[in-house]
């Protein structure tokens, strides 16, 4: 038990010093500044006997590598990737500084507790503590401390699988999403990530013709052209599809017959999500089972008293796994109708990918039950498909199996992470960090060893 309570305060601590670090990442290649949280990363390190190794893809824009070698090259590499950056934050909405790592009652509050500095820290004191204990496996464990995930990648995880391959040569990934005990009749379900929806964002420019604002009347204003847009996208209702990592995640819930066999249908799965007072379960189940388009930036006019002739709208699509950014084009011309004569429509750089699986029957995801449901008692690991984006994808194109899985207490009702992620008032518990870092020492002695 002292063990325990010592894992808790170290990992604690960490995560607490990677919040303060403050590393905002705002999408422009000068932000993020994750070489600060590189930085006390491997002074965390430093008298364990891991060497560290430094990968900068722009100023201030560092990853870290740290590993401990396998015995036999002929034994799977794990690598365990946390992400240093995080999304911006409106302070005004929070009850706690974002930024001061307060501990308050057993719970860390900042942002990044659950996206993903919690995970970052965990793996990191898992992987000091191995080193440090003469760990010396058969296979090799790689931990990756990465930049620019909250802007995709470009800067961290994609850089590195292109531009340094070796150095993150792997079998098998886990990263963020999953772990958080889903309560269910027989016992809690922990989702296992193996899969996420595909980021095929779209720019529209919609055209009109300037004009005096005064004299609105039958004029060519691109700005009410852009509200019909917008409403178009927002009601569009593309075609369901159940995919079987979905279809698995629904069976392992123990809802009531009839209901999960409506969300498992394809016909039925919109009506139903539209009719849950389960919002939470409503939002999965509209996300997991079709492609979705939410237009959320605008930008359009010059001035007050000129009718515009452009405005540029924003649209975040997400594609289900299997559907390609053809698939997806035809789906926004079919939801414009009669206005895509009036849009033009681009593309921004790195955001015509697919969705991304991996197999759920692995050697590695039976190690991870394995060890989850022996920290959970009662638990069932279970597989889940993230509708975010992760740097796991960047593997799953290469053909790397990659999941997102972490462990979580129940202290924080598992209705409110969904609410935390790049929202307000974001934290995490102490006990889930210690269930955690427990975990990835374990799952590493076991798979590795």
């Amino acid at each position: 038990m002292r063990e325990d309570v010592a894992v808790e305060t170290q990992v604690t601590e960490l995560l607490r010093t990677l919040i303060r670090n403050a590393c905002v990442n705002t999408g422009e290649a000068t932000s993020g500044h994750e070489a600060r949280s590189v930085d006390a990363l491997e002074e965390f390190f430093a008298g364990s006997g891991l060497s560290c190794e430094r990968y900068t893809s722009e100023p201030g824009r560092t990853s870290l590598i740290t590993r401990i070698e396998g015995r036999d090259p002929a034994a799977p590499t794990l690598l365990l990737m946390g992400h240093t950056d995080v999304v911006p934050v409106n302070p005004s909405g929070w009850r706690r500084d974002p930024f001061a790592a307060e501990l308050v009652d057993g719970i860390v509050w900042g942002r990044g507790a659950i996206d993903m500095l919690n995970l970052t820290a965990t793996m990191a004191v898992a992987t000091r503590r191995l080193a440090a204990g003469g760990f010396a496996p058969r296979g090799t464990l790689v931990y990756l401390a990465v930049a620019d995930e909250e802007a995709g990648g470009v800067y961290g995880a994609g850089h590195l699988v292109e531009r340094e391959p070796e150095a993150v040569r792997c079998d098998y990934v886990i990263t963020e999403s999953g772990g958080v005990p889903i309560p269910t009749r027989s016992g809690p379900r922990l989702r296992v990530a193996v899969g996420e929806k595909g980021g095929n964002w779209r720019k529209l420019i919609v055209h009109g013709t300037p004009g005096h604002g005064s004299r609105p009347f039958r004029t060519d204003n691109a700005l009410v052209t852009a509200a019909r847009v917008v409403q178009r996208l927002a009601e569009y209702r593309p075609r369901a599809r159940i995919l079987d990592a979905w279809r698995q995640y629904v069976q392992a819930l123990e809802l009531e017959p009839a209901l999960a066999a409506a969300l498992t249908d394809p016909e039925r799965v919109w009506e139903t999500a539209a009719g849950l007072e389960n919002l939470a379960l409503a939002r999965e189940a509209h996300a997991c089972t079709h492609t979705t388009f939410s237009p959320n930036v605008a930008h359009g006019g010059t001035k007050v008293n000129v009718i515009p002739d452009r405005v540029e709208i924003d649209v975040d699509i997400r594609s289900l796994p299997g559907i390609e950014a053809t698939e997806v084009d035809a789906m926004l011309a079919d939801a414009l109708g009669d206005l895509a004569a009036r849009v033009t429509v681009e593309s921004p750089p790195n955001r015509r990918r697919g969705g991304t699986m991996s197999p759920f029957d692995t050697p590695l995801v039976h190690v991870l039950a394995k060890v989850a449901t022996a920290l959970v008692p009662g638990s069932q690991v279970v597989p889940g498909i993230t509708t975010g984006g992760t740097d796991a994808k960047f593997f799953r194109w290469k053909g790397i199996p990659a999941y997102g899985f972490g462990l979580h207490s129940t202290r924080i009702p598992y209705t409110e992470y969904p609410l935390m992620f790049h929202g307000h008032d974001e934290r995490v518990d102490t006990e889930s960090l210690r269930l955690s870092a427990l975990m990835w020492e374990t799952v590493c002695r076991e798979f590795l060893a």
